[in-house]
C-alpha cells in the first residue's frame, strides 16, 4: 500500500520538507532510483501544499461573499 502524505502536515511543514528534496535532488549525489523517488515524493508534497492552498482561498471566497471581511480595495477606500 503506497504512503500518502499524512494531512496533519502545516503548510510550513510541506515547504520545508520540499525544499530538503530540491536540495538533495540538486545535490547529484543520488543514482537515478534514488532521484525518482525523491522526485515523486516531491509531486506528492507539492499536490497536498496546493491543496492546503486551495482551500485556504475557498475559506477567504466564502468570508468574503459572506460579508464577514470586506475586501481589502473596500478597506482602503475608508
Amino acid at each position: 500500500m503506497a504512503k500518502k502524505q499524512q494531512p496533519s502536515s502545516s503548510f510550513d511543514e510541506v515547504v520545508e520538507q520540499l525544499e530538503t528534496l530540491v536540495e538533495k535532488l540538486e545535490s547529484g549525489d543520488l543514482n537515478l532510483e534514488q532521484a525518482l523517488t525523491l522526485f515523486e515524493r516531491g509531486i506528492a508534497l507539492s499536490r497536498r501544499g496546493q491543496e492546503m492552498l486551495d482551500q485556504a482561498e475557498r475559506r477567504v471566497e466564502v468570508l468574503l461573499r459572506d460579508g464577514v471581511v470586506a475586501p481589502l480595495e473596500e478597506q482602503d477606500a475608508t
